[in-house]
């Protein structure tokens, strides 16, 4: 019993002190530095904002107001299937970014989870971001999440 404590306290003391996953640069421009979201922090995609699905071809739009002194616009686009593409562009009302297909966020995994922010504040007024069936056998359900902090 005494070694089983032990070997808990260690396995315990490894997860705690393990390094942290840094997110990874996927663009600067303008100001904005656009990153990954770490595994731990993803958004869940049990809670979208939006859900619908998408054919080869089609663009579907979303509308966010950011206000004054906001530094982060956080977006989840999940559909699951990495053999169908979907892109994510991002306009916001002094710039455009991306676009961002699957592998953007680090992970071919059918999901593009991305922080984008900017040391002197996000752009105040509406962000849109796009939506595009790439590659789309079919039609393609889709979550889509955009959080402001």
């Amino acid at each position: 019993m005494k070694v089983h404590g032990i070997v808990f306290l260690i396995v315990i003391g490894a997860l705690l002190f393990a390094p942290a996953v840094s997110a990874k640069i996927v663009e600067t421009k303008d100001g904005y530095v656009v990153t990954t979201v770490d595994t731990a922090s993803r958004l869940p995609s049990v809670i979208p904002m939006s859900s619908a699905s998408i054919s080869q071809g089609q663009t579907q739009r979303y509308s966010s107001y950011i206000s004054g002194g906001k530094s982060a616009f956080t977006v989840d686009l999940n559909w699951g299937v990495p053999s169908n593409s979907l892109s994510l562009t991002l306009n916001a009302p002094d710039t455009a970014l991306g676009p961002y297909y699957d592998a953007a966020d680090g992970r071919t995994d059918g999901r593009v989870n991305l922080r984008i922010s900017n040391s002197g504040g996000l752009t105040s007024g509406t962000w849109w971001s796009h939506v595009y069936g790439y590659q789309v056998t079919g039609s393609q359900a889709y979550t889509y999440t955009g959080t402001v902090s």
